[in-house]
C-alpha cells in the first residue's frame, strides 16, 4: 500500500491507496509548521487504517516554495557566468526582487569561455581562473554557487568541468549547473540555477526533518517527493534539485483528477480554501507552461505546469462596495475559516457562508449568515462568471471539452455550464491532490537544441526519445512500463544549421527493486 500526502495553503490531505482502491483519506488543517501539519494529517489517517502494510510514501510539499516566498533559510549564492566579454550589460541577479537579492546575492564572476550554438568557442576557457575563483569562494566562506554558460543545454562541457573543479577543491560546496535546470535562454536558465542553489542547504535539512517525522509515527519505508511535472523524485534527487518541487501541488491535483475520472484530456478545476487553480490535462499530464515562468518574482525557464490561479476558494472573503455590489477575494480566511466564518460563529463573510445561505450545503448554522437566499445566489453567479472567464483563457481551443471539478472547496460551484461539454465530479474529489501524489510515476525528460545539418529529423527524434526513456529507467522506472507521453519540436529559424528544439518526456511505473 502507498500513502499520498499533499500540503496546501489551507489543508494537508493524506490518502492510503491499495492498488487503485482508496482505503482511507483525511483532511487536516495546514499549520505554520508544515512538518507538524503532515504529522497531524497522518495521525488522523491512521485512526482509519493501519500503517503496517505501507511500502511507500509520496509527498507533495510547499517547503521550498515557502522558503522563497518568505525569504527564509536561503543561502548566499555566488554566480560564475561564462561568455565574457558578452553579457556585462545584464549581470546575474538583474531584475531580482530587491528583498530576495539582498538575501541571496553573493559574489559574481564573469569568466571567459562558453560556446556558440554551432559549438565554436566564444573565448578560450581558462581553468587557472576557475581555480582562483575556488580559492576566493573558500576564503569568503561561500556555501552555494550557480554556474551558467551560453548554450549550455547544447554543450555543457564548460559548466560540468567547472563544477568538477569546484567540488574537488571545496567538497562541501553546493553547486548547480544551469544546463541541469533550464533550457535555452541564458538569463532565465541562470536565474533558475541561482534559486536552486540558494535552496540546496535547506533541502538537506528538510529531507532529514521529513525522514524523522515519518519515523516518529512508525513509517520507516522509503519516501519520495513529487515534482512539478507529475513524476517522483527520490531524496537524493530532491537534495540536488529542490526547485523542481515548486508547483507540484496543482500538478498532483490534475494527476489525481485524471486518475479518479479516468479522463486524460480535460480542464481541471481544483478549488481549495484560498484559490481555484485551473489547468489542462493532455494525455493525463498537465500542459506545460510557456517558456518563461516566474517564481518568487524571478523569471525562469524551467518546466512548470500551465496553471491559472484565481483568488476564489471556500475560505475566500466576500465584502460589498458602496453600491452594495459583491467583491469576492482575493483575501481568504484559509485555515482560519473555522474561526472566521459566520456559520461557525465568526464575523467574516466567506464563500462557504454563501453556499450555506443559498441552501446548497448544510454546514454550521445558516441562521448566522447575514444574507438572504437571493443575495447568496447572486454572489454565487458572480463567482461562476469569474470562473467562466478563466476557463475561456485556459481552454486549448474553442471546442468545448470536459471539466473535472476537484478540491475541498468545490462546493462553491454547484452548477457550471458555460464553456465545457460536461462537469465530472469524481468520488474522493476533495483529496485528488493527495491521490495524485500517491499515483505518481518515475519520469525522464529531455529538452535539447539539435542541428539537423548532419543528422536526419528521424534520427534526431529517435535520439531524444531514447535519451528520455533511458533517463526514466535510470531514475528507477520499470523498463517495460516506460512510454513517451509528451513530444514537441520547435524549428529555430534564427539559429544556423537548420536547428530545432526537441522536448520529450517519458514516464513509467516505479520498479519494485527500487523500493528498498
Amino acid at each position: 500500500m502507498k500513502i499520498g500526502i499533499d500540503v496546501g495553503g489551507t489543508n494537508t490531505d493524506s490518502v492510503l491507496i491499495d492498488g487503485k482502491k482508496v482505503v482511507a483519506s483525511v483532511k487536516a488543517t495546514t499549520s505554520k509548521d508544515v512538518l507538524q501539519g503532515i504529522t497531524n494529517s497522518l495521525q488522523k489517517l491512521f485512526t482509519q487504517a493501519s500503517s503496517e502494510d505501507v511500502e511507500l510514501v509520496m509527498l507533495g510539499t510547499t517547503h521550498f516554495a515557502n522558503a522563497l516566498v518568505e525569504r527564509k533559510g536561503l543561502s548566499e549564492t555566488a554566480v560564475i557566468r561564462f561568455g565574457y566579454p558578452y553579457g556585462n550589460a545584464l549581470p546575474p541577479f538583474v531584475n531580482f526582487p530587491e528583498q530576495l537579492k539582498a538575501q541571496i546575492k553573493g559574489p559574481v564572476y564573469m569568466m571567459p569561455g562558453g560556446h556558440e550554438f554551432d559549438g565554436s568557442h566564444i573565448s578560450p576557457y581558462d581553468e587557472k581562473q576557475v581555480y582562483e575563483v575556488a580559492k576566493k569562494l573558500q576564503n569568503d566562506n561561500i556555501k552555494a554557487v550557480a554556474i551558467s554558460s551560453p548554450f549550455s543545454p547544447v554543450n555543457n562541457e564548460i559548466e560540468q568541468r567547472t563544477a568538477d573543479i569546484l567540488k574537488a577543491e571545496i567538497p562541501d560546496l553546493a553547486v548547480t549547473i544551469s544546463s541541469d535546470i533550464g533550457s535555452v535562454g541564458l538569463l532565465e536558465r541562470e536565474n533558475a540555477a541561482i534559486l536552486n542553489s540558494s535552496l540546496l542547504l535547506t533541502a538537506e535539512r528538510i529531507v532529514s526533518a521529513l525522514r524523522r517525522s515519518l519515523n516518529e509515527i512508525g513509517l520507516t519505508c522509503p519516501f519520495y517527493l513529487t515534482q512539478n511535472d507529475g513524476t517522483l523524485m527520490n531524496v537524493d534527487y530532491v537534495q540536488r534539485f529542490p526547485v523542481l518541487t515548486i508547483s507540484s501541488g496543482p500538478t498532483n491535483s490534475m494527476r489525481g483528477a485524471s486518475f479518479l475520472s479516468n479522463t486524460n484530456n480535460a480542464l481541471v478545476i481544483d478549488v481549495g480554501g484560498t484559490t481555484t487553480d485551473v489547468g489542462v490535462l493532455i494525455n493525463g499530464f498537465p500542459r506545460p507552461a510557456a517558456n518563461i515562468t516566474e517564481i518568487a518574482g524571478v523569471r525562469t525557464n524551467f518546466r512548470m505546469p500551465d496553471v491559472f490561479s484565481l483568488g476564489l476558494g471556500g475560505g475566500t472573503n466576500v465584502r460589498f462596495n458602496d453600491q452594495h455590489l459583491p467583491i469576492i477575494g482575493p483575501k481568504s480566511s484559509g485555515s482560519q475559516i473555522h474561526k472566521d466564518a459566520y456559520i461557525f460563529g465568526g464575523r467574516t463573510l466567506t464563500m462557504t457562508d454563501i453556499v450555506v445561505a443559498a441552501g446548497y450545503q448544510q454546514i454550521g448554522d445558516a441562521r448566522n449568515v447575514p444574507l438572504t437566499k437571493n443575495a447568496a445566489h447572486d454572489i454565487l453567479q458572480h463567482a461562476r462568471d469569474m470562473l467562466s472567464v478563466t476557463l475561456d483563457k485556459m481552454k486549448p481551443s474553442r471546442e468545448e471539452i470536459p471539466a473535472i471539478l476537484v478540491g475541498g472547496g468545490a462546493i462553491i460551484f454547484n452548477d457550471i455550464t458555460e464553456g465545457v461539454s460536461e462537469v465530472i465530479r469524481p468520488e474522493h474529489a476533495s483529496v485528488a491532490n493527495a491521490i495524485g501524489a500517491a499515483i505518481s510515476q518515475i519520469g525522464g525528460e529531455v529538452d535539447q537544441v539539435i542541428s539537423l545539418e548532419n543528422l536526419s529529423r528521424a534520427e534526431a527524434v529517435e535520439q531524444v526519445k531514447e535519451q528520455a526513456i533511458e533517463q526514466a529507467i535510470h531514475a528507477g522506472a520499470e523498463p517495460r512500463s516506460v512510454e513517451i507521453v509528451e513530444f514537441s519540436e520547435t524549428p529555430l529559424a534564427y539559429l544556423p544549421g537548420n536547428a530545432s528544439r526537441f522536448s520529450v518526456k517519458a514516464v513509467g511505473n516505479l520498479k519494485e527493486g527500487q523500493i528498498q
